[in-house]
C-alpha cells in the first residue's frame, strides 16, 4: 500500500466522504480527506497526492478558487465532483485548471475509471516545492505568504496574482497581453496601464531600489520579466 497512488478528497459532506473512503480504499488507493478548501490546499502541499477529488460547494471558498490557487504552484491532477451539472459549470472548472469533471450522483466504477485516466496522464511527476526563494524574498505559494528579509509583506490579491504569474515564468519575458489574460482574466477594459500601476506598487513593496529594480524588470514595448540571475 505504501506505493499505491495517494488520492486527496476535498469534500464537506460526511456521507460523501464515507462513501468515497470505502470505494477508494477498497480499490487499493491511499486516501486523505479535507472538509474545506483551505485545508485541502495545505494537505496538497504537505502530502503531494497523485490526484485531487474536489467538490465545488465548499464552506470556506468555491472549488474554482481552490483550483486557481493550486495552479499557482502545482500541476496536480484535479477531478471535480459536483452536483452542479450545467455546461457552464463544467467549462468554468476546466478553464480554471481542472482535468476532469464528474457530476453527482455517480457510480464507483466510473469514478475509478476517471482516476485511472488521470493517473495515466499525470505519469511520474517530480516533487514540487511550493516555496519560491530569491535573494531577500521567500514566497510560500501554498499559504500565499510573501516575506522580504524575514518580514511578511502584504500584497493585494491583484499584486499577488501578478507576482506569482511572473514567478511561474521566472527568467522569461511575459508579454503585456499574457499578463492581462492571466491576472485579469481578459476582463473588459483591462489595459497595459494597469500593469504599470501594479508593477510600480510591487516594486515599492519588494525591491530595495524601486526606481532601479534588480529583479522586476521592464522589457520595453513587450512586457515584464522576473530576473533570477543578476
Amino acid at each position: 500500500m505504501s506505493d499505491a497512488p495517494l488520492i486527496l478528497l476535498v469534500e464537506d459532506e460526511p456521507q460523501m466522504r464515507r462513501f468515497l473512503r470505502v470505494a477508494l480504499e477498497g480499490a487499493g488507493y491511499r486516501y486523505l480527506e479535507a472538509a474545506t478548501g483551505a485545508e485541502g490546499l495545505v494537505m496538497a502541499a504537505q502530502h503531494k497526492p497523485d490526484v485531487m477529488l474536489l467538490d465545488l460547494g465548499l464552506p470556506d471558498m468555491d472549488g474554482l478558487k481552490v483550483v486557481s490557487r493550486l495552479r499557482e504552484w502545482s500541476a496536480l491532477s484535479v477531478i471535480v465532483i459536483s452536483a452542479r451539472g450545467q455546461e457552464s459549470d463544467k467549462v468554468g472548472a476546466l478553464d480554471a485548471g481542472a482535468h476532469d469533471y464528474l457530476t453527482k450522483p455517480f457510480g464507483t466504477r466510473e469514478l475509478l475509471a476517471r482516476i485511472r485516466v488521470a493517473l495515466r496522464h499525470a505519469g511520474p511527476q517530480p516533487e514540487e516545492e511550493p516555496v519560491f526563494v530569491l535573494d531577500r524574498w521567500r514566497v510560500d505559494l501554498a499559504k500565499r505568504l510573501v516575506h522580504v528579509e524575514g518580514k511578511e509583506v502584504h500584497l493585494t490579491p491583484l499584486e499577488y496574482s501578478l507576482f506569482t504569474t511572473l514567478i511561474r515564468h521566472a527568467g522569461k519575458v511575459v508579454t503585456h497581453r499574457q499578463l492581462l489574460q492571466e491576472v485579469w482574466g481578459g476582463a473588459a477594459g483591462a489595459q497595459p496601464l494597469y500593469l504599470r500601476v501594479y508593477m510600480t506598487q510591487l516594486r515599492h513593496k519588494l525591491e530595495e531600489q524601486p526606481s532601479h529594480p534588480k529583479y522586476l524588470r521592464t522589457e520595453p514595448g513587450v512586457g515584464y520579466r522576473l530576473v533570477t540571475e543578476v
